[in-house]
């Protein structure tokens, strides 16, 4: 129940400084740092349920009754019986527009800010009511704009080159996650045979998956007479994740690197396997002729009459999404963490707690009263009165490359052919590269991470 303390608490929080916090005295401890970046990455989620939401078609039967002028402006781009999909892809570019410009209104006003006794400092981290209704009204703003299809024209070519930036920042973070977690189990080995057998188990599952992934695309995706350049990129695609693997366990890496394993080219694996089905989904379709008719390969087996693949590869992209905010935030809130999106990149510790749900930093909130808020609900603590615990510029600018990403993966990276809206679900050349170099870029980070040690020996020696 909540004490009239607590509900006062509260209203402080929407409408003023104080940090946000649960009316409930047993939860555990909370930093205002966590708190903050969980409330933004709760709009971010917000927003980016609002856009999946909007891709329905039944949603598309309301925008198309609500929308004024709707018969007119689809006759005037040759809409046809589609144009309740494009009503669809342009509610997602206006809203995310909305949520872009929130999020780099926001990077801009927090530069340079140092600890948070900075007036600014106060806004970033309260004032949750305020910045919601402000969010809704940058997000309402987008469907007044003046010149649509220019808008959209425009805003697609933005919207692909920061979420390309994002994508790379998303590839960081696996990197860095596929690293730590192997040092998190490992560190419990030789407490707990427990750890190796479950550091077994989730390697020889994640080696299985990409295997799986090879041969599915091997049979679906490829064909004896067409689709060259599927059978081309999976060959590749393959040799490197085999390449790393085996470097990963290579006598010389061991020896700068003991914690290196078969874990982390099991997870960069599965991930590059998912861009690489995501590429090939993404590719206009192929046709070939057998027997005197034209048949359309390489494409989704199951269902493909109706698009699966763009349906899973939109439902997977944007699953990986959440994960990756999710990550960034419920992370320890340390430097040594780095819990804003790797704001901060310090050593491990010598010492490493073992425990399944590893992303949840363990460190130890202050005990100290005079840094509680006691409100009758959840106390918070706060920690930045020396200094920032992350950088809240970058913090905002990362949200604001994420607005992007979303706005082109649930719309499967949607793009304008000589607006023609036969075209949009045919797929696209470029979005095939970008998500295929993708691939590589990852590839290469993680076998960067791997040999920078034998090329920089003293910035690694302990």
């Amino acid at each position: 129940m909540c004490t009239p303390l607590c509900c006062l608490s509260q209203l402080a929080c929407c409408c003023g400084s104080a940090a946000c916090s649960c009316c409930c005295s047993c939860c555990p401890k909370i930093k205002q740092s966590t708190t903050t970046r969980i409330m933004y990455a709760f709009y971010f989620l917000l927003v980016t349920i609002v856009c999946c939401i909007m891709m329905s078609p039944k949603v598309g039967d309301a925008l198309a009754e609500a929308i004024p002028f709707y018969s007119q402006m689809c006759e005037t781009i040759n809409a046809g019986e589609k144009c309740k999909t494009l009503v669809g892809y342009s509610a997602v570019y206006k809203v995310c527009f909305g949520m872009a410009c929130f999020f780099l209104l926001f990077s801009l006003f927090t530069i340079r800010i140092r600890n948070s006794t900075d007036c600014r400092a106060a806004v970033h981290n309260g004032f949750w009511l305020l910045k919601f209704i402000l969010l809704v009204g940058c997000c309402a703003g987008g469907f007044f704009l003046p010149e649509e299809k220019t808008f959209l024209q425009v805003w697609l070519y933005i919207g692909a080159a920061g979420g390309f930036c994002f994508l790379l920042i998303q590839l960081r973070l696996l990197v860095e996650f596929a690293h730590r977690w192997n040092t998190n189990w490992t560190s419990g080995v030789k407490y707990n045979k427990f750890w190796y057998a479950a550091l077994a188990f989730v390697t020889l599952m994640l080696f299985s998956i990409a295997v799986g992934a090879v041969v599915f695309m091997a049979m679906y995706y490829t064909h004896p007479e067409a689709c060259f350049d599927n059978k081309l990129f999976l060959g590749i695609n393959t040799s490197l994740c085999l390449v790393i693997t085996l470097l990963a366990i290579s006598p010389w890496i061991q020896k700068l690197q003991p914690q290196s394993g078969l874990l982390q080219p099991g997870v960069i694996s599965v991930y590059v396997m998912y861009l690489t089905f995501s590429a090939f989904s993404s590719k206009p379709k192929e046709t070939v002729e057998v027997d005197g008719v034209n048949q359309t390969v390489c494409v989704f087996p199951f269902n493909s009459g109706t698009e699966s693949d763009k349906q899973i590869v939109t439902g997977l992209g944007t699953t990986l999404l959440f994960a990756c905010i999710l990550y960034s935030c419920l992370t320890s809130t340390t430097r040594r963490s780095s819990a804003a999106l790797r704001v901060y990149r310090n050593c491990e510790p010598e010492t490493e707690r073992a425990r399944c749900c590893f992303c949840c930093g363990d460190d130890s909130v202050s005990e100290d009263g005079d840094d509680d808020q006691r409100s009758g609900g959840q106390n918070v603590v706060y920690d930045e009165k020396e200094g920032t615990i992350y950088g809240y510029a970058y913090f905002h600018f990362v949200f604001f490359l994420g607005s992007l990403y979303v706005m082109m993966t649930v719309t499967n990276w949607f793009h304008y052919a000589d607006h023609e809206i036969e075209k949009m679900l045919e797929g696209s050349p470029s979005v095939f590269w970008i998500k295929m170099a993708s691939c590589w870029v990852c590839l290469f980070l993680y076998m960067w991470t791997l040999i920078v040690p034998m090329i920089f020996p003293e910035r690694f020696e302990a």
